[in-house]
């Protein structure tokens, strides 16, 4: 009996050993999974929140759109309309290759370039698939319901005015940043401020919800330029008419009121459609009234005849011999057109005269008072205008000037400016002597007065001169308008590069205002290289002046100041 008791002792002791093992492995394994949770749900609690949260809830960007740019009048010149861009998370595409040539089809993509695309950005959590589509064809394609892929709104910027304006306006790049002209210039202000929205995903990183965050998208301020848009296409209209029919290379033209100095149309020729900009020459970008400098010619000799009559050493009566039409100044000859004779000061500029020009600046004029006077008048300085690349222009200082260089200065040869400087120039006989400051935005704040250049009473002394060159007595007889007095003067220039002149390539201008007597409009027009049906300004650039005058003082409704004038002469035309 004692083995056998002894055996059932010995074997509920080893039973009761196993148990206790058991148990205490399984006290344990709750202590360990205790120490577990607590340890998860309060030591490490807060990261393991941040990161469900990183996980399903993201704070993204919210694109707000591009402030508007508007003519004076409120008629849009740029407008951002609404967009989608399609995006994909190649991480969550990557494990899709099923779903790959049903998605490579519909953005038109080859399978491999979508499966090449995927893997290079494998480690990325986004990648662009089609950018700046149509909100419908995005729409089409997230009804495919693929993984991995959505769309995000953004702005696509469109110019209602096309080519009329483009060189003025500029561009935006694809990310909505100004790249060119007052889209450059006045990029922070047109900039919108983004905002951030909150995307809740599921489990499988898809969004199922969007609330919206505390700081909505605003959009960019609204610039109101003080561009006419009416104006504006009439004056791109004529200049490309008149480029086209003279075979010219280029042309600008500026428009400005003569009482503010604001800008009311600047076009230049050759242009470019900023809203289908592919395979264009990045040459038909550029302002070439403001970045581009020529040698005006003869359109500058009524500044020197001004600084004479200031001088008070001459009178417009002044008599000057120009015989035989050419005279020498050293070795070198300046010539006129055709021997002019005896002639007074006034036909000098209405008969356009080299030799009468260059005769009053070697005999009244000093270098300094001369060099002084073009500073005054805004050359070899910006205009201040705010558009980009705007050149200053150049003038070699005085104490190099030879003789031959301070009389041909006198008609415009040997400095070089802009388009817009000439505009800004002819401010001065158009407002009493003062020099405007010019602006392309829209102000309601009283017009500075302007900076002095000549008296009134030379100015009035111009008035004339100038009304007599643009008369049929004077070169600029194609600039006349009808019912209306007009005041202008011609130029004509030889086109120089760092070779020196070209013998057959010429700038012919125009500079002038209207109506005379209570000036409203000053125009200046240049036309670059015409090589058909003449060169000279009084065939190129003074009909547009003419054309545009006329129906810029129709638009804006400028009374007649000389209701009985008829055209007596054959206008320049073209088809």
């Amino acid at each position: 009996m004692t083995g056998p008791g002894h055996y059932l002792v010995v074997t509920g002791q080893a039973g009761f050993g196993r148990s206790s093992f058991l148990l205490v492995l399984m006290l344990a394994a709750l202590t360990l999974m205790a120490a577990r949770a607590f340890f998860l749900q309060v030591v490490d609690a807060p990261f393991l929140r941040h990161e469900a949260r990183r996980q399903a809830i993201e704070t993204v960007q919210q694109e707000g759109h591009r402030g508007m740019i508007v003519d004076r009048h409120g008629q849009p010149l740029a407008i951002s309309t609404p967009v989608d861009s399609l995006w994909a998370n190649p991480q969550i595409l990557l494990k899709e290759s099923a779903v790959w040539p049903r998605l490579a089809h519909a953005i038109g993509w080859r399978t491999a370039t979508l499966r090449s695309a995927l893997a290079a950005q494998r480690h990325e959590q986004f990648m662009y698939l089609r950018r700046q589509v149509n909100p419908r064809y995005a729409a089409r394609i997230l009804d495919l319901h693929i993984p991995g892929v959505a769309s995000q709104r953004e702005y696509r910027r469109y110019y209602p005015a096309g080519a009329v304006a483009a060189t003025l306006i500029g561009f935006t790049n694809i990310n909505d940043q100004g790249q060119d002209g007052v889209e450059l210039a006045y990029n922070a202000l047109l900039s919108p401020r983004r905002g951030r929205a909150v995307v809740i995903r599921d489990g499988l990183g898809e969004p199922i919800a969007v609330r919206r965050g505390r700081r909505p998208p605003r959009p960019g301020h609204t610039l109101v330029l003080s561009i006419d848009e009416r104006i504006q296409y009439l004056a791109y209209r004529q200049l490309l008419k008149a480029v086209r029919y003279h075979d010219a290379s280029s042309g600008s033209i500026i428009v400005l009121d003569a009482r503010s100095g604001q800008v009311l149309a600047l076009a230049n020729v050759p242009s470019f459609n900023p809203n289908t900009r592919s395979d264009l020459n990045s040459s038909y970008y550029r302002d070439r009234a403001v970045t581009d400098v020529i040698e005006p010619g003869s359109s500058l000799k009524p500044f020197t005849i001004a600084l004479a009559l200031q001088s008070g050493r001459i009178v417009p009566h002044t008599l000057v011999s120009t015989s035989p039409g050419s005279y020498w100044v050293g070795p070198d000859r300046i010539s006129d057109v055709a021997n002019f004779g005896l002639i007074d000061v006034s036909h000098i500029i209405a008969e356009s005269s080299n030799v009468g020009a260059s005769k009053i600046a070697l005999t009244t004029l000093t270098r300094q008072a001369m060099y002084r006077n073009f500073l005054r008048l805004g050359f070899t300085r910006s205009t201040k205008s705010g558009l980009p690349g705007e050149s200053s222009g150049f003038l070699s200082p005085p104490n190099t000037w030879e003789p031959i260089q301070k009389a041909t200065l006198a008609f415009g040869y040997g400095i070089s400016v802009t388009p817009m400087q000439m505009a800004r120039a002819y401010t001065v006989f158009a407002d009493g002597g003062l020099l405007k400051t010019l602006s392309i935005l829209k102000s309601a704040a009283p017009t500075p007065s302007g900076r002095r250049v000549f008296s009134p009473h030379v100015v009035r002394d111009m008035r004339h001169m100038l009304e007599l060159a643009a008369s049929p007595a004077g070169t600029g007889a194609t600039a006349d308008v009808v019912n209306y007095r007009v005041a202008g003067k011609t130029g004509t220039a030889h086109i120089a590069d760092l070779k020196g002149y070209h013998k057959h390539s010429y700038v012919a201008s125009f500079g002038g205002y209207a109506p005379a007597s209570d000036p409203r409009l000053v125009i200046f027009v240049d036309i670059r290289d015409p090589r058909k049906h003449g060169y000279y300004g009084a065939e190129c650039a003074a009909p547009v002046f003419r054309k545009v005058m006329t129906g810029a003082l129709r638009i804006l409704n400028i009374p007649p100041d000389d209701p009985v004038t008829t055209m007596a002469r054959a206008h320049t035309r073209w088809p």
